[in-house]
């Protein structure tokens, strides 16, 4: 018994002599390694807060280390915070760093732009974590770009309620309301001064017309979006770029986190919505991506020209009893259908490419679906004329067998047609066959069509969609004449050109440019 006590009492000695130890630190001579020299934070907007970012700290040695002081630059009046191994402030105290440890240091930043003097609309701010003082001290410098902005948002109210839009009412005869607000005269003109953030839904009045520059951004937080009320117009008026790289002259609609993981991210915000009875509804030279559902379209007329829709959660463009015509649109990677005509409607796509490789989760639905019945509830069906559905030199492709779908309730008109184009439709148990829609041998339905001919896409996860010279199937099938003189890229259709929105090309050395 007695020698099992004086184990036990032997054992308390060794732990708390061990767990003294760790305390025993040397001061730090300035041999700190870090896992950056310099943390860049991504480009943030006046007053929104930005992603934290990381350092790590090491000790290489076989001491215990203590850093008298790890501290901003500019102390407390730095724009930037940290949180030092779980401690957040902006100086720090004896920070120790045990023998072949590390510790983390995160970083954020807040930034109002009018606080600093004469800013420019975008400016670099810095500054640097110091570690130590005097002989020993080593720094890591933090540098972030900042942009003003035009903030559009719904007002609060002094109950803390914020300003709603009315949508109608549900089954249940409830209001249906969202966070938003209606744009006034003043700011019915986006330009491309300034890139615009929107809070919640920026709404156009009736019988107002929202007008986009060319070069205009415009930046959505979460669940927010545009809304076109009945009689309302939007004109997002684009136009060519020389740059590709900075595209002077495209619109731009996405997200309003500018980090480099979101470039690609879907569902970053709600829609642009054209509610039945809005009306002049156009783009040219726009690119929208990383929405819901890029454009949400009721019962209205829209013109698309020179338009790319990227990375949709849910539909790249969905029509509802619509009215499209598009030329040398592109339409990829999606959720469920890129192109979705639904419940009827007139739509002419020429020189199109709608292409889904959606790689996020399984995907059940075709890159181009076409219908015209709705499916109310589970008695209640609605039903639509499909007055016209146009496909002329397109490519509707993807990773899926069957890029091509159609419901058709014979108490409608269910009229389509394509013509000269690419698609993907492979049937090898003829699980189609006798189906009216997809007999690809029927004239009137479709005419000098290519069935599941490689279109060599540049690069699908990148939503490159140019196709390549001499190997695509999509190479030299088009119908000359139609649409466009000129391709996306501004290229001169010839006497033989190419189906979808690009004119072939060499392919690119890696690394290279088109």
């Amino acid at each position: 018994m007695k020698y099992l006590y004086a184990i036990a009492v032997l054992g308390c000695v060794i732990l708390w002599s061990s767990c003294r130890n760790d305390f025993e630190t040397v001061p730090s001579t300035g041999n700190l390694e870090f896992s950056r020299d310099t943390v860049y934070l991504d480009t943030i907007f006046s007053n929104i807060g930005s992603s934290t970012y990381n350092l790590k700290v090491y000790n290489r040695s076989d001491d215990d280390i203590r850093i008298p002081t790890v501290a901003l630059g500019d102390g407390e009046s730095s724009n930037y915070r940290l949180n030092v191994d779980g401690i957040p402030g902006k100086m720090f105290e004896d920070v120790t760093i045990l023998a072949k440890d590390s510790i983390f240091i995160f970083i954020e930043t807040t930034i109002d732009i009018n606080n600093f003097p004469n800013p420019d609309n975008a400016f670099l701010y810095t500054d640097k974590i110091l570690f130590d003082t005097g002989g020993n001290q080593q720094d890591v410098e933090l540098v972030t770009l900042v942009r003003d902005a035009v903030f559009l948002y719904p007002e609060r109210f002094a109950d803390g309620t914020i300003e709603t839009l009315n949508l109608g009412v549900d089954g249940n005869g409830d209001d249906i309301l969202v966070e938003g607000f209606f744009l006034d005269d003043t700011e019915l003109n986006f330009t491309n001064e300034k890139p615009y953030v929107i809070y919640g839904f920026a709404a156009v009045p009736p019988d107002r017309t929202l007008m986009i520059d060319a070069g205009a951004r415009v930046h959505f937080h979460a669940d927010s979006g545009i809304i076109v009320a009945n009689t309302g117009s939007i004109q997002a008026n684009g136009s060519p770029s020389t740059d590709p790289e900075l595209m002077e002259g495209e619109i731009i609609f996405e997200g309003d986190r500018l980090e480099p993981g979101f470039a690609d991210t879907p569902g970053q915000w709600s829609t642009i919505w054209l509610t039945q009875g809005s009306t002049n509804n156009s783009f040219t030279h726009t690119t929208i991506k990383n929405s819901i559902v890029g454009i949400l379209n009721d019962n209205s007329p829209l013109s698309l020209t020179n338009v790319q829709i990227y990375n949709s959660a849910n539909v790249g463009l969905l029509g509802r009893t619509a009215t499209i015509v598009g030329n040398n649109v592109v339409i990829s990677n999606s959720g469920q259908a890129s192109l979705a005509c639904s419940l009827g409607g007139d739509y002419e796509f020429n020189h199109s490419t709608f292409a889904n490789y959606w790689t996020n989760s399984f995907r059940t639905f075709p890159a181009v679906q076409i219908d015209n019945v709705l499916q109310v509830s589970e008695t209640e069906v609605v039903v639509a004329d499909l007055v016209r559905a146009d496909f002329t030199n397109c490519i509707i492709f993807g990773s899926e067998q069957r890029e091509l779908g159609f419901i058709n309730n014979p108490s409608a008109q269910f009229n389509f047609n394509f013509r000269n184009s690419l698609i993907r439709f492979e049937d090898p148990n003829n699980e189609f066959t006798g189906i009216p829609e997809y007999n690809f041998q029927n004239p009137a339905l479709y005419s000098d069509i290519v069935l599941n001919n490689d279109p060599v896409f540049f690069d699908t996860e990148l939503n490159d969609f140019n196709i390549e010279t001499g190997t695509s199937g999509a190479d030299g099938i088009a119908l000359p004449g139609i649409g466009p003189a000129m391709d996306l890229n501004g290229v001169t259709r010839g006497a033989n050109p190419d189906a979808g929105a690009y004119e072939s090309i060499t392919f690119p050395d890696p690394g290279g440019t088109p």
